[in-house]
């Protein structure tokens, strides 16, 4: 047997909350974790929203019935099997949509800040590493950069940018193991992230959400 591939045309949403025009000042790209849909994902941030603001949440390129055959739907960015197309693919996407964005813009003055929450985390990882987007801040929320990346690109795209850790207290999937990968990849990538705690779990917290900006 062998397996080959093919292109083609590929239709894919997004979701935009707020205007992009000559006053928009900054775009914040916001990518969902596992399971998650961006239109509910993108509700999480309502806080952050203003004139100059425009939030723009993308959506895993899978879909799938998040329990057996009906009912609610989930999203993934990839998955074990044939990963690195996944990551093709969908750094792809989010370039295309980089693009489509800054072409709606009047003005070169807006700054990007990007969040990668829990699978995200590691999407918007690799997506900026392949510095296509001249973003600000990254903003990990309960997930670290994925251990298999272009280290030595990564810490030239790393330096000089705004990057924050954040993660509850409580977080079921962050573990002391899951920390001190974070210290050893930080280390590897010659950066000192701003780490930033709450009481809670898996979640996007609003009162660290709001400091954040």
């Amino acid at each position: 047997m062998e397996q080959k591939r093919i292109k083609f045309g590929f239709s894919a949403r997004y979701f935009q909350q707020g205007e992009l025009n000559s006053e928009t000042k900054q775009i914040i790209f916001l990518l969902h974790g596992y399971g998650q849909q961006a239109k509910y994902f993108i509700r999480k941030f309502q806080i952050l929203e203003n004139p100059y603001t425009c939030l723009i949440a993308p959506e895993g390129l899978s879909k799938f019935y998040l329990q057996g055959f009906s009912g609610r739907v989930g999203a993934t960015w990839m998955t074990k099997e044939d990963r690195l197309n996944d990551i093709d693919n969908y750094i792809n996407y989010l370039n295309e949509i980089y693009s489509t964005t800054k072409e709606q813009i009047g003005n070169t003055s807006f700054k990007i800040s990007v969040i990668g929450f829990s699978q995200g985390a590691a999407t918007v990882s690799r997506w900026v590493v392949d510095n296509q987007v001249p973003f600000d801040k990254i903003i990990l929320w309960a997930g670290v950069f994925p251990p298999d990346m272009d280290f030595e690109k990564a810490s030239e795209v790393l330096q000089q940018k705004e990057i924050h850790y954040v993660y509850g207290l409580s977080d079921q999937f962050i573990s002391e193991e899951r920390l001190e990968e974070m210290r050893a990849i930080s280390q590897k990538l010659g950066i000192s992230p701003k780490v930033l705690t709450f009481d809670g779990e898996h979640d996007i917290d609003q009162e660290t959400l709001g400091s954040l900006f």
